[in-house]
């Protein structure tokens, strides 16, 4: 594992995690582009497994997607601090704002937001809920254009030690 880049690294335990925990998850088999500290972008391609009846990307594959992007930079931040915590999405709102007809680009740029609200359930011991903004896009003439926003309420509570 130690040659892989940090995003291979982080689509392998997605696909991993997918497989033994949340096998929708692994089926439609998301690629992560990018996973930082601050962020994490997460790609799922358009095809069979992920379309819907009018050949664009069906609402459940948006709900893993968000999913993946908002919770990778908590579970990486869980997983580097050693901590015994899981993270749990407690509520989903989406807006749609057109159809994706091709691959579909999750962001979400609130790492900094999470790493705090992690560290606020651990000094407090209290349940902590923070709202994740993901926005969805899609590449479509050389352009970015947004497909949807969505936004998941984190929710975090630590457990004490291991």
């Amino acid at each position: 594992m130690a040659l892989l880049s940090p995003e291979q690294r982080a689509t392998f335990y997605a696909w991993y995690f997918g497989k033994t925990k949340i096998p929708m998850l692994a089926y439609c088999r998301p690629r992560v582009l990018e996973i930082s500290p601050d962020r994490c972008v997460v790609q799922i391609r358009l095809r069979r497994r992920t379309r819907n009846h009018l050949n664009s990307m069906y609402i459940g594959v948006f709900t893993i997607g968000a999913d993946l992007a908002g919770g990778l930079i908590a579970m990486d931040i869980i997983r580097q601090e050693q901590l015994n915590m899981a993270p749990v999405f407690k509520d989903f709102s989406a807006d749609f704002l057109r159809r994706a007809e091709s691959a579909v680009t999750f962001t979400c740029e609130d790492g900094p937001a999470i790493r705090k609200a992690i560290q606020e359930a651990v000094t407090q011991g209290e349940r902590v809920n923070l709202p994740v903004r993901i926005s969805a896009t899609v590449k479509e003439d050389g352009a970015t254009i947004p497909v949807a926003e969505m936004t998941l309420t984190l929710s975090l509570k630590h457990r004490g030690e291991h």
